[in-house]
């Protein structure tokens, strides 16, 4: 991975990730509870999504985000010492991150309205655009659908760990 990769796209990834979700914790509770509702009659398939978020206090929240952050953090650092596929682990990071980014774009369409983490995602769009050409450029098309998934796959997984993690955290 080149210097000014490293400078434009490693570096601020998590700065990247702190502010997209700090939006989310900070209006995420509130807001699911005040369309909660609406949501489950709109889109009844997803019940048990809204039911979920819903029983994420502002807490348990911010302690999945943390865990989250600690993930990415450690993945910066490994590209910072050039470890064995660091290219590969951040950028499969990256990718999940950015489909997560145009994620909440379709959520904030669907509900033809505003979502928590729609403010920073369209922020932070040309960055991930910018980021994801880096990426085009340094593997082959091959290559960004196999991390890519990899990376999807994993954010899923470690988002249900994340979650599960601040609910016990946060347990009365």
């Amino acid at each position: 991975m080149s210097a000014l990769s490293v400078l434009y796209f490693v570096l601020p990834f998590p700065l990247a990730f702190i502010l997209h979700d700090g939006e989310e914790a900070a209006v995420q509770h509130r807001w699911m509870n005040r369309h909660g509702v609406m949501l489950t009659r709109r889109f009844p398939k997803m019940r048990w999504v809204v039911g979920h978020l819903r029983g994420l206090d502002t807490r348990a929240f911010a302690i999945a985000a943390l865990e989250e952050l600690l993930v990415i953090v450690l993945a910066t650092c490994y590209v910072l010492i050039q470890g064995s596929y660091c290219m590969e682990i951040w950028s499969a990071l990256f990718i999940a991150f950015s489909v997560h980014l145009l994620v909440h774009v379709c959520q904030a369409v669907m509900v033809r309205g505003y979502v928590p983490g729609l403010v920073t995602s369209l922020l932070l769009l040309p960055y991930a655009y910018f980021g994801m050409e880096s990426i085009w450029y340094a593997m082959s098309g091959s290559e960004i659908v196999l991390w890519g998934t990899a990376g999807i796959v994993f954010m899923v997984l470690n988002l249900l760990f994340a979650h599960r993690l601040g609910q016990l955290a946060t347990r009365r």
